[in-house]
This record gives structure tokens, sequence and C-alpha cells, in this order.
């Protein structure tokens, strides 16, 4: 048991939209992402996914409409949501997400910026 350093961590990697594994907790992992611009619209269907904005400003596009998390703000994304994550004005956003060990990367899709193995650090 050792405690984590949120800060530290994010200092140690640059890499957008790749997550990193810094902690499991039963069977879910706890990630952090830097961010920018936008993603890949998906959807997870057995998974829910949680998201914090630790710094800057995500919009998480849906559908049907757009919701805007601010530092220190939550959003769940639930099971089977298509959904869009993006940055503004071309901002770095850093989140910390926690999902399910199984959940996919970009859920039900697969792109370029898919990414199938997360670093632990």
């Amino acid at each position: 048991m050792k405690k984590i350093n949120i800060q530290q961590k994010f200092s140690s990697f640059n890499t957008h939209w790749h997550p990193h594994q810094i902690a499991i907790v039963d069977d879910m992992q706890v990630l952090l992402a830097k961010i920018k611009d936008e993603f890949v619209w998906h959807k997870h269907e057995d998974e829910d996914e949680l998201f914090f904005v630790q710094k800057g400003t995500l919009e998480m596009h849906f559908r049907d409409k757009v919701e805007v998390v601010s530092e220190g703000e939550v959003i769940v994304v639930p099971k089977g949501v298509e959904h869009c994550p993006k940055t503004r004005n071309g901002e770095e956003v850093h989140v910390l997400l926690f999902e399910k060990l199984s959940t996919a990367h970009t859920g039900n899709v697969i792109d370029e910026k898919t990414v199938n193995n997360y670093p632990k650090i």
C-alpha cells in the first residue's frame, strides 16, 4: 500500500488519448489520460465509464447533447451510450478514468487511436 501522487504521475507522460494505469480496485482500473482535440465516437456495451476532470474543460458529446465538464467535476457515461470526448481550442485536458478492466479503449470501434495495452505507472 502506497499513496499515489496524481500530479507526479501526470508529469511522467506526454501522449494524448493513451491512458496510463495507476491502480486496480477489485475488477476496476484507475487510469490517467491527457486528452486534446477530438477522440472517436464509440460506446461500451457492458461497461460504464467515469471521467473526473483534473485539469481543463472536457466536452462530452452525446448524439443528442453536449455536457461540459469542468475541473473538479465528474461525469459517468452509462454502458451502451455512444459518446465522443473532446477538448476546446487545442486545450490539453487531464482526466482520471475509473472503469472495469474489461473495458476496451475505443469500445465497439477500432481506430488509429485505439490502444490495447495501458502502461502501468
